[in-house]
């Protein structure tokens, strides 16, 4: 199994306001809606956002596809309902304190929901900007984390674990993939390369973590 890296992409098209003096920088990535047409707050900013953009089209790639997925679980007509459901939490994060911050997180989370629901989502495509969710043993941790990546600059990953789950972005790291983030509780670092992981939750210390095989 390949260590999870993020890449790089080259942008897409943006446009710029010429007279800077009376209006401000205004940038317009692809997202799976109508920028020039939306009044919602969130989706305003995931248009002006490069990697909330690519969150997007990859987070409705997947739904797509659970939609296709007889066998998925939940079932494509739940699959309908959950993603109403979540457009219209995900659109809360415009009063949220860290309104980009949420908003990451609620794709991780759901993008972390379509793949392990359905294995047609998870179907490796070449362009895909997701991986997982992959299950790791952690020594000192009774539950397993299953780990979800988006591939994207920086990258981020979502980790499930018992009742408890959190959102983390990537760091620099001179080997493998280190991603770091914090709550309420303080601050979680996880650190992949290959099948072996590093996991830390506030509160205790590093743990060693193995990656389990899939499937």
């Amino acid at each position: 199994m390949k260590t999870v890296m993020a890449h790089c992409s080259a942008l897409l098209a943006v446009s710029l306001c010429a007279a800077a003096s009376t209006c401000a920088v205004a940038a317009s990535y692809k997202t799976s809606f109508d920028c020039a047409g939306t009044r919602m707050a969130v989706e305003k900013l995931i248009c002006s956002d490069a990697q909330l953009a690519r969150m997007d089209i990859e987070l409705n790639r997947l739904y797509r596809l659970a939609l296709t997925d007889e066998h998925a679980e939940p079932r494509p007509d739940k699959v309908l309902i959950d993603q109403q459901f979540w457009v219209e939490a995900r659109n809360q994060c415009a009063s949220d304190r860290e309104p980009r911050a949420c908003t990451i997180r609620s794709y991780a989370e759901r993008a972390y929901q379509l793949r392990r629901g359905s294995a047609i989502v998870r179907t490796r495509d070449p362009d895909r900007l997701t991986e997982g969710p992959l299950a790791f043993s952690c020594a000192g941790l009774n539950a397993k984390i299953d780990a979800t990546f988006f591939i994207t600059q920086p990258g981020v990953v979502y980790l499930k674990w018992a009742s408890s789950s959190i959102t983390l972005s990537q760091v620099p790291s001179e080997m493998g993939a280190r991603y770091t983030g914090k709550d309420v509780l303080g601050t979680y670092s996880f650190w992949q390369n290959g099948d072996m992981a590093m996991f830390q939750k506030p509160g205790s210390g590093e743990m060693t973590c193995k990656a389990e095989p899939a499937g």
